[in-house]
C-alpha cells in the first residue's frame, strides 16, 4: 500500500519529517529518477534517492533510543560552519539507520538529549500538538519578585507569541542569583531564555532535567550516553 514520502523515509530512520521535508522541497530526492514532489506517495520497491544516493526505504526491524547528557559549548546539528563541537560526535554507532535528536538544545544549554533512530517517533515528540512537557533548572541574575513570579505563570508575550511556564518553583539562592525548577510543554527555539528576559533577567545557567517521562540520570556525567532498553524504548 503506498505511503507518504515523507512518512516512508522518516519510519527507515534517514532523518526526522521536517528534516525529509526541506531534502524534497530542494529537489533532492528522486522517486524512480524523476524529482520527488512533497506529500506525494510511494509504493513499496520504489527507488528513493538523496542526491543520487539510493536510500534503504525499509524500516528498522527494532527502534533505538538514547538519551544523552549534553555539555555546553556543543551544538546539536551534525556539522557545524564555525567549527564548533557537535552533540554527534561522542554518541556510538547506532545498529541500524542513524541518530536523530528529538529537538535541540542551544549552544549553551545542558543535560537532556533524546535520540531515537525511529524518524516518525521524533516527528511525534516534537510536533506542537503532542504537548509533550520539558523540565529545566535555570539560574538567573537577580532573584525574581513575587508579581514576575506570577507573570511567568500566566504568560508573556513573545515576537513569536504567548508563552507560559505550566509551573515555576523557587530553589536554593546563591547571592546574586536565584534558582528555579520550570516546566513547559513545548520547545520555541531559546524560549525559556526569552520568558525570563521577558520579566527583566538574564539565564546564566540552563540545564534540562526531564523530557516527557525520560529523566536525566543523576549519574550521567556531561558528554556520557546511554541507551534506553527495548522495553523503554517501547513506552515511549
Amino acid at each position: 500500500m503506498p505511503e507518504r514520502l515523507q512518512k516512508v523515509l522518516a519510519a527507515a530512520g534517514h532523518g526526522s519529517r521536517r528534516e525529509i521535508e526541506g531534502w524534497i522541497r530542494a529537489g533532492r530526492v528522486t522517486i524512480d529518477g524523476r524529482v520527488a514532489t512533497l506529500g506525494e506517495r510511494v509504493e513499496p520497491g520504489a527507488a528513493i534517492c538523496l542526491d543520487g544516493r539510493r536510500l534503504d526505504a525499509a524500516a528498522p526491524a527494532a527502534r533505538e533510543v538514547l538519551l544523552y547528557n549534553k555539555p555546553a559549548g556543543e551544538v546539536t546539528t551534525r556539522r557545524d560552519p564555525q567549527g564548533r563541537p557537535t552533540v554527534f560526535e561522542r554518541l556510538p554507532p547506532p545498529r541500524a539507520g542513524r541518530w536523530i535528536v528529538i529537538g535541540r538544545l542551544d549552544t549553551n544549554t545542558t543535560g537532556l538529549l533524546l535520540f531515537t533512530t525511529d524518524g516518525e517517533l521524533a516527528h511525534r515528540w516534537m510536533h506542537p500538538s503532542a504537548g509533550i512537557e520539558r523540565e529545566y533548572l535555570v539560574r538567573v541574575r537577580g532573584p525574581l519578585a513575587p508579581e514576575e513570579l506570577a507573570r511567568l505563570r500566566q504568560g508573556v508575550v513573545l515576537e513569536d507569541g504567548p508563552a507560559r511556564f505550566q509551573r515555576i518553583e523557587a530553589q536554593r539562592g546563591s547571592g546574586a542569583h536565584g534558582w528555579y525548577r520550570v516546566v513547559l510543554n513545548e520547545g520555541r527555539n531559546r524560549e525559556v531564555r526569552r520568558m525570563f528576559s521577558a520579566v527583566g533577567h538574564e539565564v546564566s545557567r540552563l540545564t534540562r532535567l526531564r523530557f516527557g517521562p525520560v529523566r536525566l540520570p543523576e549519574d550521567l556525567k556531561p558528554g556520557g550516553w546511554r541507551r534506553l532498553g527495548v522495553e523503554e524504548a517501547r513506552q515511549l
